[in-house]
């Protein structure tokens, strides 16, 4: 980090020479002019501490000018780094298909990408309009591309975008390539050493939905049961023509959409943040749900790679109740064996234990990975894929990430199959729990403003690690910086917990992490309670929000936060 304030102001000046925007232009020439203020001259060197970093998700951070911004000098430097490493490794007339959400910034990112990659030799073409994730990450293979760009943000903030990259098998890239990207990012001198021609590259037309489209129709199966009326939020994002269009070629009912939230708007008016799992994220989901009467909710993230469900919670002050990632990864995977699925089952180590349980009842390979997509498409012989924020994978062949799409068109077919048996899905999870024991999930996640925080946070848990978490003994723990035998080093602790009479809990597992796309220390947290009858379950459930509760309390303590 620039601490020298002429130092600062060389480097502010030379990025400002170079930047190709007018907005970050104008706005990093009155943060070099009002740099003599303390206030400005922090926010000044928070823009030049680093450059951004690939993380769980690509790249991602607030839009602004300078190297720890979003902005289209670090898309140009990014587009520039993967051409390089795609020429080094003999790609260099390969294809680069682009994508793009709705976000402030996106469409000039995509073209940005588009004549970067013109511009070092290789081939580009671009999605016809903002389109979600899952579409780009289709459109790789389809198209025999030797990668991918999408520009979005996901479920972040409005005032965020992001960068994902993916390679030619249509999975996001991992170390080392990562590593290797960033490094030919690292050198280049100048952007004006950059090529960024006017033209050249292909716009696509929608024969590329349309295949993803046809595709779709692949996780259903034919003459199953289509019966669910459905409220569909895609909260102020790119899913809802996707999603609306794959559910008329399945023959479900035409979801009814949340008025308010169905068109793309990069601001996102009607929310906080655009992520289902926010609180108020779904108020007004649930208010045109409690006056149309459907049989489930389903929404959107604002670039449809996730897909959240809530069901009818009667009793209740919303009427409704959100899913788990955890539950509706059960849900799934449950509906997926009783289609008699063949292939690994996969999911990762934040997520619930629930799913080995089901894979092995059913003599299914199961395995864990790292937190994020980009592990889990690598899964040798991946059949199904989930993480508890939202993402599930039900048709690897197609798209190996997560996909909000095909994933609402699978649970709307579970839901119209109980629905014609007289069940729902929370009948399922009750069925679930009767079988595995309840697996019961929470998150303590915090937000942070200063990074620091987190790093302390991790530091006192690693020097003084908790020897119990409401009562129940640390039975093992992993401090995951080490890697293990099947997973590499990552930032992280796992903590296992083990059962007690007094509590009812059997089992217990915690797993403490930096997030890798927002400035949040996440923590994720899993008991299991036997259950011996349906009567058992509400002490059941009683026994583990009451462990859940007492856990995030005595971690809180511990981690300092």
């Amino acid at each position: 980090m620039a601490t020298d304030p002429a130092e600062l102001t060389n480097r502010a000046e030379a990025w400002l020479a170079e930047d190709p925007d007018p907005e970050t232009r104008d706005e990093l020439s009155k943060l070099i002019e009002g740099a003599d203020n303390a206030d400005i001259s922090a926010e000044l060197a928070a823009r030049f501490a680093g450059t951004l970093q690939f993380g769980t998700a690509g790249l991602r951070g607030e839009l602004g000018a300078g190297p720890m911004r979003m902005n289209r000098s670090v898309v140009i430097r990014a587009a520039a780094g993967l051409a390089a490493y795609l020429k080094s490794k003999g790609d260099g007339a390969g294809l680069v298909v682009v994508g793009y959400d709705a976000r402030h910034k996106s469409a000039e990112f995509a073209r940005d990408t588009a004549a970067v990659m013109v511009g070092a030799g290789l081939r580009a073409a671009v999605l016809p309009r903002p389109l979600p994730t899952p579409v780009l990450a289709f459109a790789i293979r389809h198209l025999g591309a030797v990668a991918g760009v999408e520009v979005t943000a996901s479920h972040n903030p409005p005032r965020d975008n992001g960068y994902k990259v993916y390679l030619g098998d249509g999975s996001q890239i991992v170390p080392p390539a990562d590593g290797e990207i960033a490094a030919e990012i690292a050198a280049i001198a100048s952007l004006d050493d950059v090529p960024r021609p006017e033209s050249g590259w292909e716009t696509l037309d929608d024969e590329v939905l349309s295949a993803y489209l046809a595709r779709t129709d692949a996780v259903l199966t034919p003459g199953s049961p289509r019966d669910t009326q459905v409220v569909y939020t895609p909260l102020h994002g790119v899913g809802r023509e996707t999603l609306v269009a794959a559910f008329a070629r399945a023959g479900f009912p035409a979801p009814t959409v949340v008025a308010e939230q169905a068109e793309p708007d990069p601001d996102f008016p009607t929310v906080a943040f655009p992520n289902p799992e926010e609180p108020g994220a779904m108020d007004l989901s649930f208010a045109t749900a409690r006056s149309v009467g459907p049989d489930i909710i389903i929404a959107n993230d604002p670039d449809a790679d996730r897909c959240a469900v809530a069901v009818p919670a009667p009793g209740t002050q919303d009427g409704w109740r959100m899913l788990r990632g955890d539950e509706v990864g059960a849900l799934l995977a449950a509906h997926l064996v009783s289609k008699q699925a063949t292939g690994t089952f996969a999911t990762t180590i934040v997520s619930s234990q629930l799913m080995s349980r089901i894979a092995a009842a059913s003599s299914l390979p199961y395995e864990e990975t790292l937190t994020g997509f980009k592990w889990l498409a690598r899964v040798d012989g991946l059949r199904y894929a989930f993480e508890e924020a939202l993402g599930y994978c039900v048709d690897p062949e197609g798209v190996r990430d997560k996909d909000g799409i095909t994933a609402a068109l699978l649970i709307t077919e579970l839901a119209a199959e109980l629905k014609q048996a007289g069940r729902t899905l929370t009948d399922l999870l009750d069925d679930l729990a009767l079988e595995f024991g309840l697996h019961a999930t929470d998150q303590l996640s915090v937000r942070v403003e200063d990074l620091s925080l987190i790093a302390d946070a991790m530091r006192r848990l690693r020097e003084q690690p908790p020897t119990a978490l409401a009562g129940l003994a640390v039975s093992s723990s992993d401090d995951l910086n080490q890697g293990t035998e099947t997973l590499p080093p990552t930032d992280g602790l796992r903590y296992y917990l083990s059962g007690s009479p007094e509590s009812g809990v059997e089992a217990g597992r915690v797993v403490v992490r930096p997030s890798g796309t927002e400035p949040k220390l996440k923590c994720y947290l899993e008991v299991v309670v036997p259950v011996s009858s349906a009567r058992s379950l509400p002490e059941a459930r009683r026994q583990a929000d009451a462990a859940l509760t007492a856990i995030k309390a005595d971690l809180s303590g511990a981690a300092g936060i």
